[in-house]
């Protein structure tokens, strides 16, 4: 939008803005102040209805007065001659034009009456009981449902004989008097106490004021419109409402009404005056308005041209308009001004997007833009990444401070390595080397790497850097910046893993590294696609001969890779986070499948392998207890099995879990004894039943001596503990006699059983037959030491 038209808009916006401003709240303090008035009228015509019901009152008083004076009238009330109590009652009701007249005793019984039965009770009972209390009484009273002015008097002669009343009925000539009086509408309608209106008297014609008494019973004895006047929900009448009678069956109301129209007749007019002035005012302002953005906006349409021409990167040296001390000459030099600061911006920024804030070393962006360069070229080229070793031990001895200095001193020596090559900072601890040379031989390298590890000084102690390298060769392996990248990723990777200065990117590499991350991507949903499954793999108790224990190991069968060994799979369930649902998922499985096994008469305990995760979770006792609850097992139904090299890890976590699975009463079993760092010292301090020697021992006992020696020596110290052993890996007979004869006191291996799965163990049991093995021999060791 052109800023002559915006300008506009906003006079134009101000004015208009201002004007119905005003506009409204004097129309809305006119509109209060004509309601305002309006209720004022309707609360006098409530008074004028309460002075005329008085006056009434007060004259239909003196007329029962007269009548209860009346000789004749008192001697028939004392000889109680009905006929002549009805002629002068009907009498003395005509000329005083009274509508209900009625005669009653001392006890309140009807006498006579022109509405009421003789000897019947007494109409109104609280109008008598207040004429009793006070000698007469003038009140609203209600006869059949309708509204009447009521005046009830004693008859002496001279003592008390009798009541008499009359009264007038409250109907249209009485709405019509107060109409004249006030110039309002008025409506007089009884409601029972169902709401149901059994009388209506109204200024209105009839179904017009049938139309707006429904359904009002209930606003009005809610006091909708006796505390204060108020606008009918149709915002057609302005109404003010005053009670007249209340009782448990009958309310009584007169209602006020002044008509929206007549109310607000004035103030229409008056709107339409007011709307017509704004009219004027916004003509006459349309008018200011363009000529001052005509004359106000030409020079900025200028400068704002000349501002779109320095945005698209045009240069000006001088900008017209206006004097140097005008608004629009200081805006001219002001926009040469930011010309120049936006220039040099521009070049900081971009070379802060390209370079890495700390080393100032080209950053990831421009080592991809440099790679993408020469790719499109065809140049060959070399990308050697290097990672610090220990980068974090560093941090943490030396403190962030130093560890910038290390890699600051490292960048430089990057950069003044040689003219053929760019270094580059990626990330971290990690920096690019981009040689412009087919690939890198063993004499360029040992003098990088030489360069690289001189010693730094850090807060005055010379650290000597270790770094490690992955290297990638363009094109032989890879024509992309990202697969090229990635690739040196994996190099580095498997050289910093295999503790090598330096490793050259091998074909198969990069698939092996995507393979990894598929698995870890798809271990999230193993669990819920039923991809996992546990096999059993038995063990035989070398006394007795029987099977009454099972290893339960996991399986993978992955929809599009197939088989996935164990030992691929864990490691990467570790690494990625995900061991604690694989482990939660086998124990709920083995219990489950265990409760199976108890149902059909199979009484099996199993081992169940944990990672070094789960040794130092301290939920999974819990977790454990809560299963071995829900199964109805006995701890003696399940075992843990833990590696030494889980247990190393955090020696003094790995035991608290150890001794909560052991207070569960669980047995705790070493796995793979033998091929980790543990001691005898810190496994004597484990909760730990037993001890499984581990199958690269075990495989070649019968022809190795030295394996003997071992597995002889670690039963022997395995029973001075009080431990139970178990050797894995058993593949024939003559290693099972052996191992018996030695004293293990399990096996497990494929000439006993391979691992099957849970509904094939209950047949492979129900045919399996007791092994018949030696009992132990204590000096087979030193027999077989002296054979030459």
């Amino acid at each position: 939008m052109r800023f002559r038209t915006r300008l506009m808009l906003v006079l134009l916006t101000v004015v208009i803005v201002s004007q119905l401003a005003t506009g409204l709240a004097f129309l809305r303090a006119t509109q209060n102040d004509v309601i305002a008035k309006g209720s004022q009228r309707l609360e006098v015509g409530a008074n004028v209805l309460a002075q005329l019901l008085d006056a009434r009152g007060e004259q239909l008083a003196n007329n029962v007065a007269i009548l209860a004076d009346d000789f004749g009238f008192k001697s028939a009330v004392s000889t109680q001659d009905t006929e002549t109590l009805y002629s002068v009652l009907a009498n003395h009701g005509d000329r005083a034009k009274a509508d209900i007249v009625l005669l009653s005793g001392l006890d309140g019984h009807i006498l006579a009456s022109s509405h009421h039965a003789q000897n019947s009770p007494m109409p109104f009972p609280q109008l008598f009981e207040r004429a009793r209390q006070e000698g007469e009484a003038v009140s609203v009273v209600i006869a059949e449902g309708q509204p009447y002015e009521f005046a009830l008097l004693p008859v002496r002669a001279p003592n008390l004989i009798g009541w008499v009343g009359m009264g007038f009925l409250i109907n249209e000539a009485v709405t019509e008097e107060i109409n004249t009086l006030t110039g309002l509408d008025i409506s007089v309608v009884n409601f029972l106490d169902n709401r149901e209106i059994t009388y209506l008297a109204s200024t209105h014609d009839k179904q017009l004021a049938q139309q707006l008494m429904n359904g009002r019973g209930s606003e009005l004895s809610e006091g909708e419109y006796t505390l204060h006047s108020q606008m009918t929900p149709d915002a057609e009448y302005l109404s003010y409402a005053s009670q007249l009678y209340s009782d448990a069956a009958n309310h009584t109301y007169a209602l006020l009404q002044l008509s929206r129209n007549e109310l607000l007749g004035a103030y229409r007019s008056l709107q339409w005056q007011l709307l017509g002035i704004i009219a004027l005012i916004l003509l006459f302002t349309v008018l200011i308005a363009m000529w001052s953005a005509r004359s106000m906006s030409k020079p900025l349409m200028e400068l704002a041209q000349a501002a779109q021409r320095i945005g698209r990167g045009e240069r000006f040296t001088e900008l017209p308009n206006g004097t140097e001390h005008s608004e629009t000459g200081l805006l001219a030099s002001t926009l040469l001004a930011m010309q120049e600061g936006i220039a040099q911006r521009e070049a900081t920024l971009h070379h802060q997007s390209r370079h890495d804030l700390l080393t100032d070393l080209a950053n990831r962006v421009s080592a991809q833009e440099d790679i993408s360069l020469l790719i499109k070229r065809g140049e060959p080229f070399t990308l050697m990444r290097l990672a610090i070793n220990n980068f974090r031990d560093i941090n943490d001895t030396f403190g962030y401070a130093l560890g910038d200095h290390m890699l600051v001193t490292l960048a430089k020596r990057l950069q003044h390595l040689d003219a053929d090559s760019t270094a580059y900072r990626l990330d971290g601890d990690e920096l690019l080397l981009l040689v412009k040379q087919s690939r890198t031989d063993f004499a360029w390298r040992t003098r990088l790497f030489t360069t690289l590890h001189q010693p730094i000084d850090l807060d005055k102690s010379p650290i000597t850097p270790s770094l490690s390298a992955g290297e990638t060769n363009y094109p032989d392996h890879g024509d992309g910046p990202q697969l090229l990248l990635r690739r040196a990723d994996i190099a580095l990777d498997m050289a910093r893993r295999h503790r090598q200065p330096h490793q050259r990117y091998l074909e198969g590499q990069d698939e092996h590294h995507l393979r990894q991350l598929t698995l870890i991507r798809d271990l999230q949903d193993a669990v819920s696609n039923g991809e996992l499954w546990m096999a059993y793999q038995p063990k035989v108790d070398t006394r007795s001969g029987h099977v009454n224990q099972c290893e339960a190991l996991m399986r993978w069968r992955h929809p599009s890779l197939g088989f996935v060994p164990p030992d691929e799979f864990i490691g990467l369930a570790e690494r990625s986070g995900s061991i604690r649902m694989l482990s939660q998922w086998m124990l709920a499985n083995v219990c489950a499948q265990l409760h199976a096994w108890q149902q059909r008469g199979y009484h099996l305990s199993v081992a169940v392998n944990l990672s070094a995760s789960d040794v130092m979770d301290r939920q999974l006792p819990t977790y454990l207890s809560s299963l071995l609850e829900r199964y109805r097992l006995t701890p003696a139904r399940l075992s843990i099995e833990v590696t030494e090299s889980a247990v190393m890890q955090d020696v003094d976590a790995a035991m608290a879990t150890l001794t909560e699975l052991n207070k569960l009463g669980l047995r705790i079993a070493i796995d793979d004894y033998g091929t980790g760092y543990s001691s005898l010292a810190q496994i004597k301090r484990l909760p730990v039943n037993e001890l499984k020697i581990d199958k690269s021992f075990v495989l070649a006992i019968d022809s190795q001596k030295d394996d003997l020696t071992i597995v002889s020596s670690t039963i022997d110290m395995g029973h001075s503990l009080g431990l139970r052993l178990v050797a894995e890996g058993v593949e024939n007979r003559a290693s099972a006699e052996l191992l018996s004869k030695l004293g293990c006191d399990y096996l497990q291996g494929y000439w006993i059983a391979k691992p099957m799965p849970a509904d094939e163990l209950p047949t492979w049991l129900d045919n399996f037959t007791s092994l018949s093995l030696p009992h132990p021999m204590s000096s087979i060791l030193k027999t077989l030491q002296r054979k030459p």
